[in-house]
């Protein structure tokens, strides 16, 4: 089984060394997105809600080049700067999910690269 680094202009390039995804096999392993607009270096915004949805884009657009749907996802790992905005998150992650719900960690975090407020990974199967 060979692995796959993904390659989209939908989605921001990565701010390390590292790729924006990768696929083993039937597996996607998408890399912590924060809430950078594609070609930019800045975030979107200082406001949570507006990178919080950034992100969800970049992830939903990664997912999407590489041929996976968001039901595909089975595992979200969230990470905050402050769980005090658990509510809203939860709130744009469920319209961003609808009924599909995969497995989610959500935790409370000290800093995120570039002054982010929150950042996402998530794994995909298709089989």
């Amino acid at each position: 089984m060979g692995l796959v680094s993904v390659q989209t202009q939908r989605a921001p390039a990565a701010v390390g060394p590292y790729s924006r995804a990768i696929q083993a096999g039937p597996w996607l392993f998408v890399s912590g997105q924060i809430g950078l607009q594609p070609g930019a270096a800045d975030l979107v915004s200082a406001d949570f809600s507006a990178q919080t949805r950034q992100v969800l884009a970049n992830l939903g657009a990664i997912l999407a080049d590489s041929g996976y749907a968001l039901t595909d996802v089975v595992a979200v790992d969230a990470f905050l700067m402050d769980l005090g905005r658990f509510a809203v998150f939860n709130e744009i992650y469920a319209a961003f999910f609808g009924d599909h719900r995969p497995a989610r960690a959500a935790v409370e975090v000290k800093a995120l690269p570039k002054g982010a407020q929150i950042e996402i990974k998530c794994v995909a199967y298709r089989a």
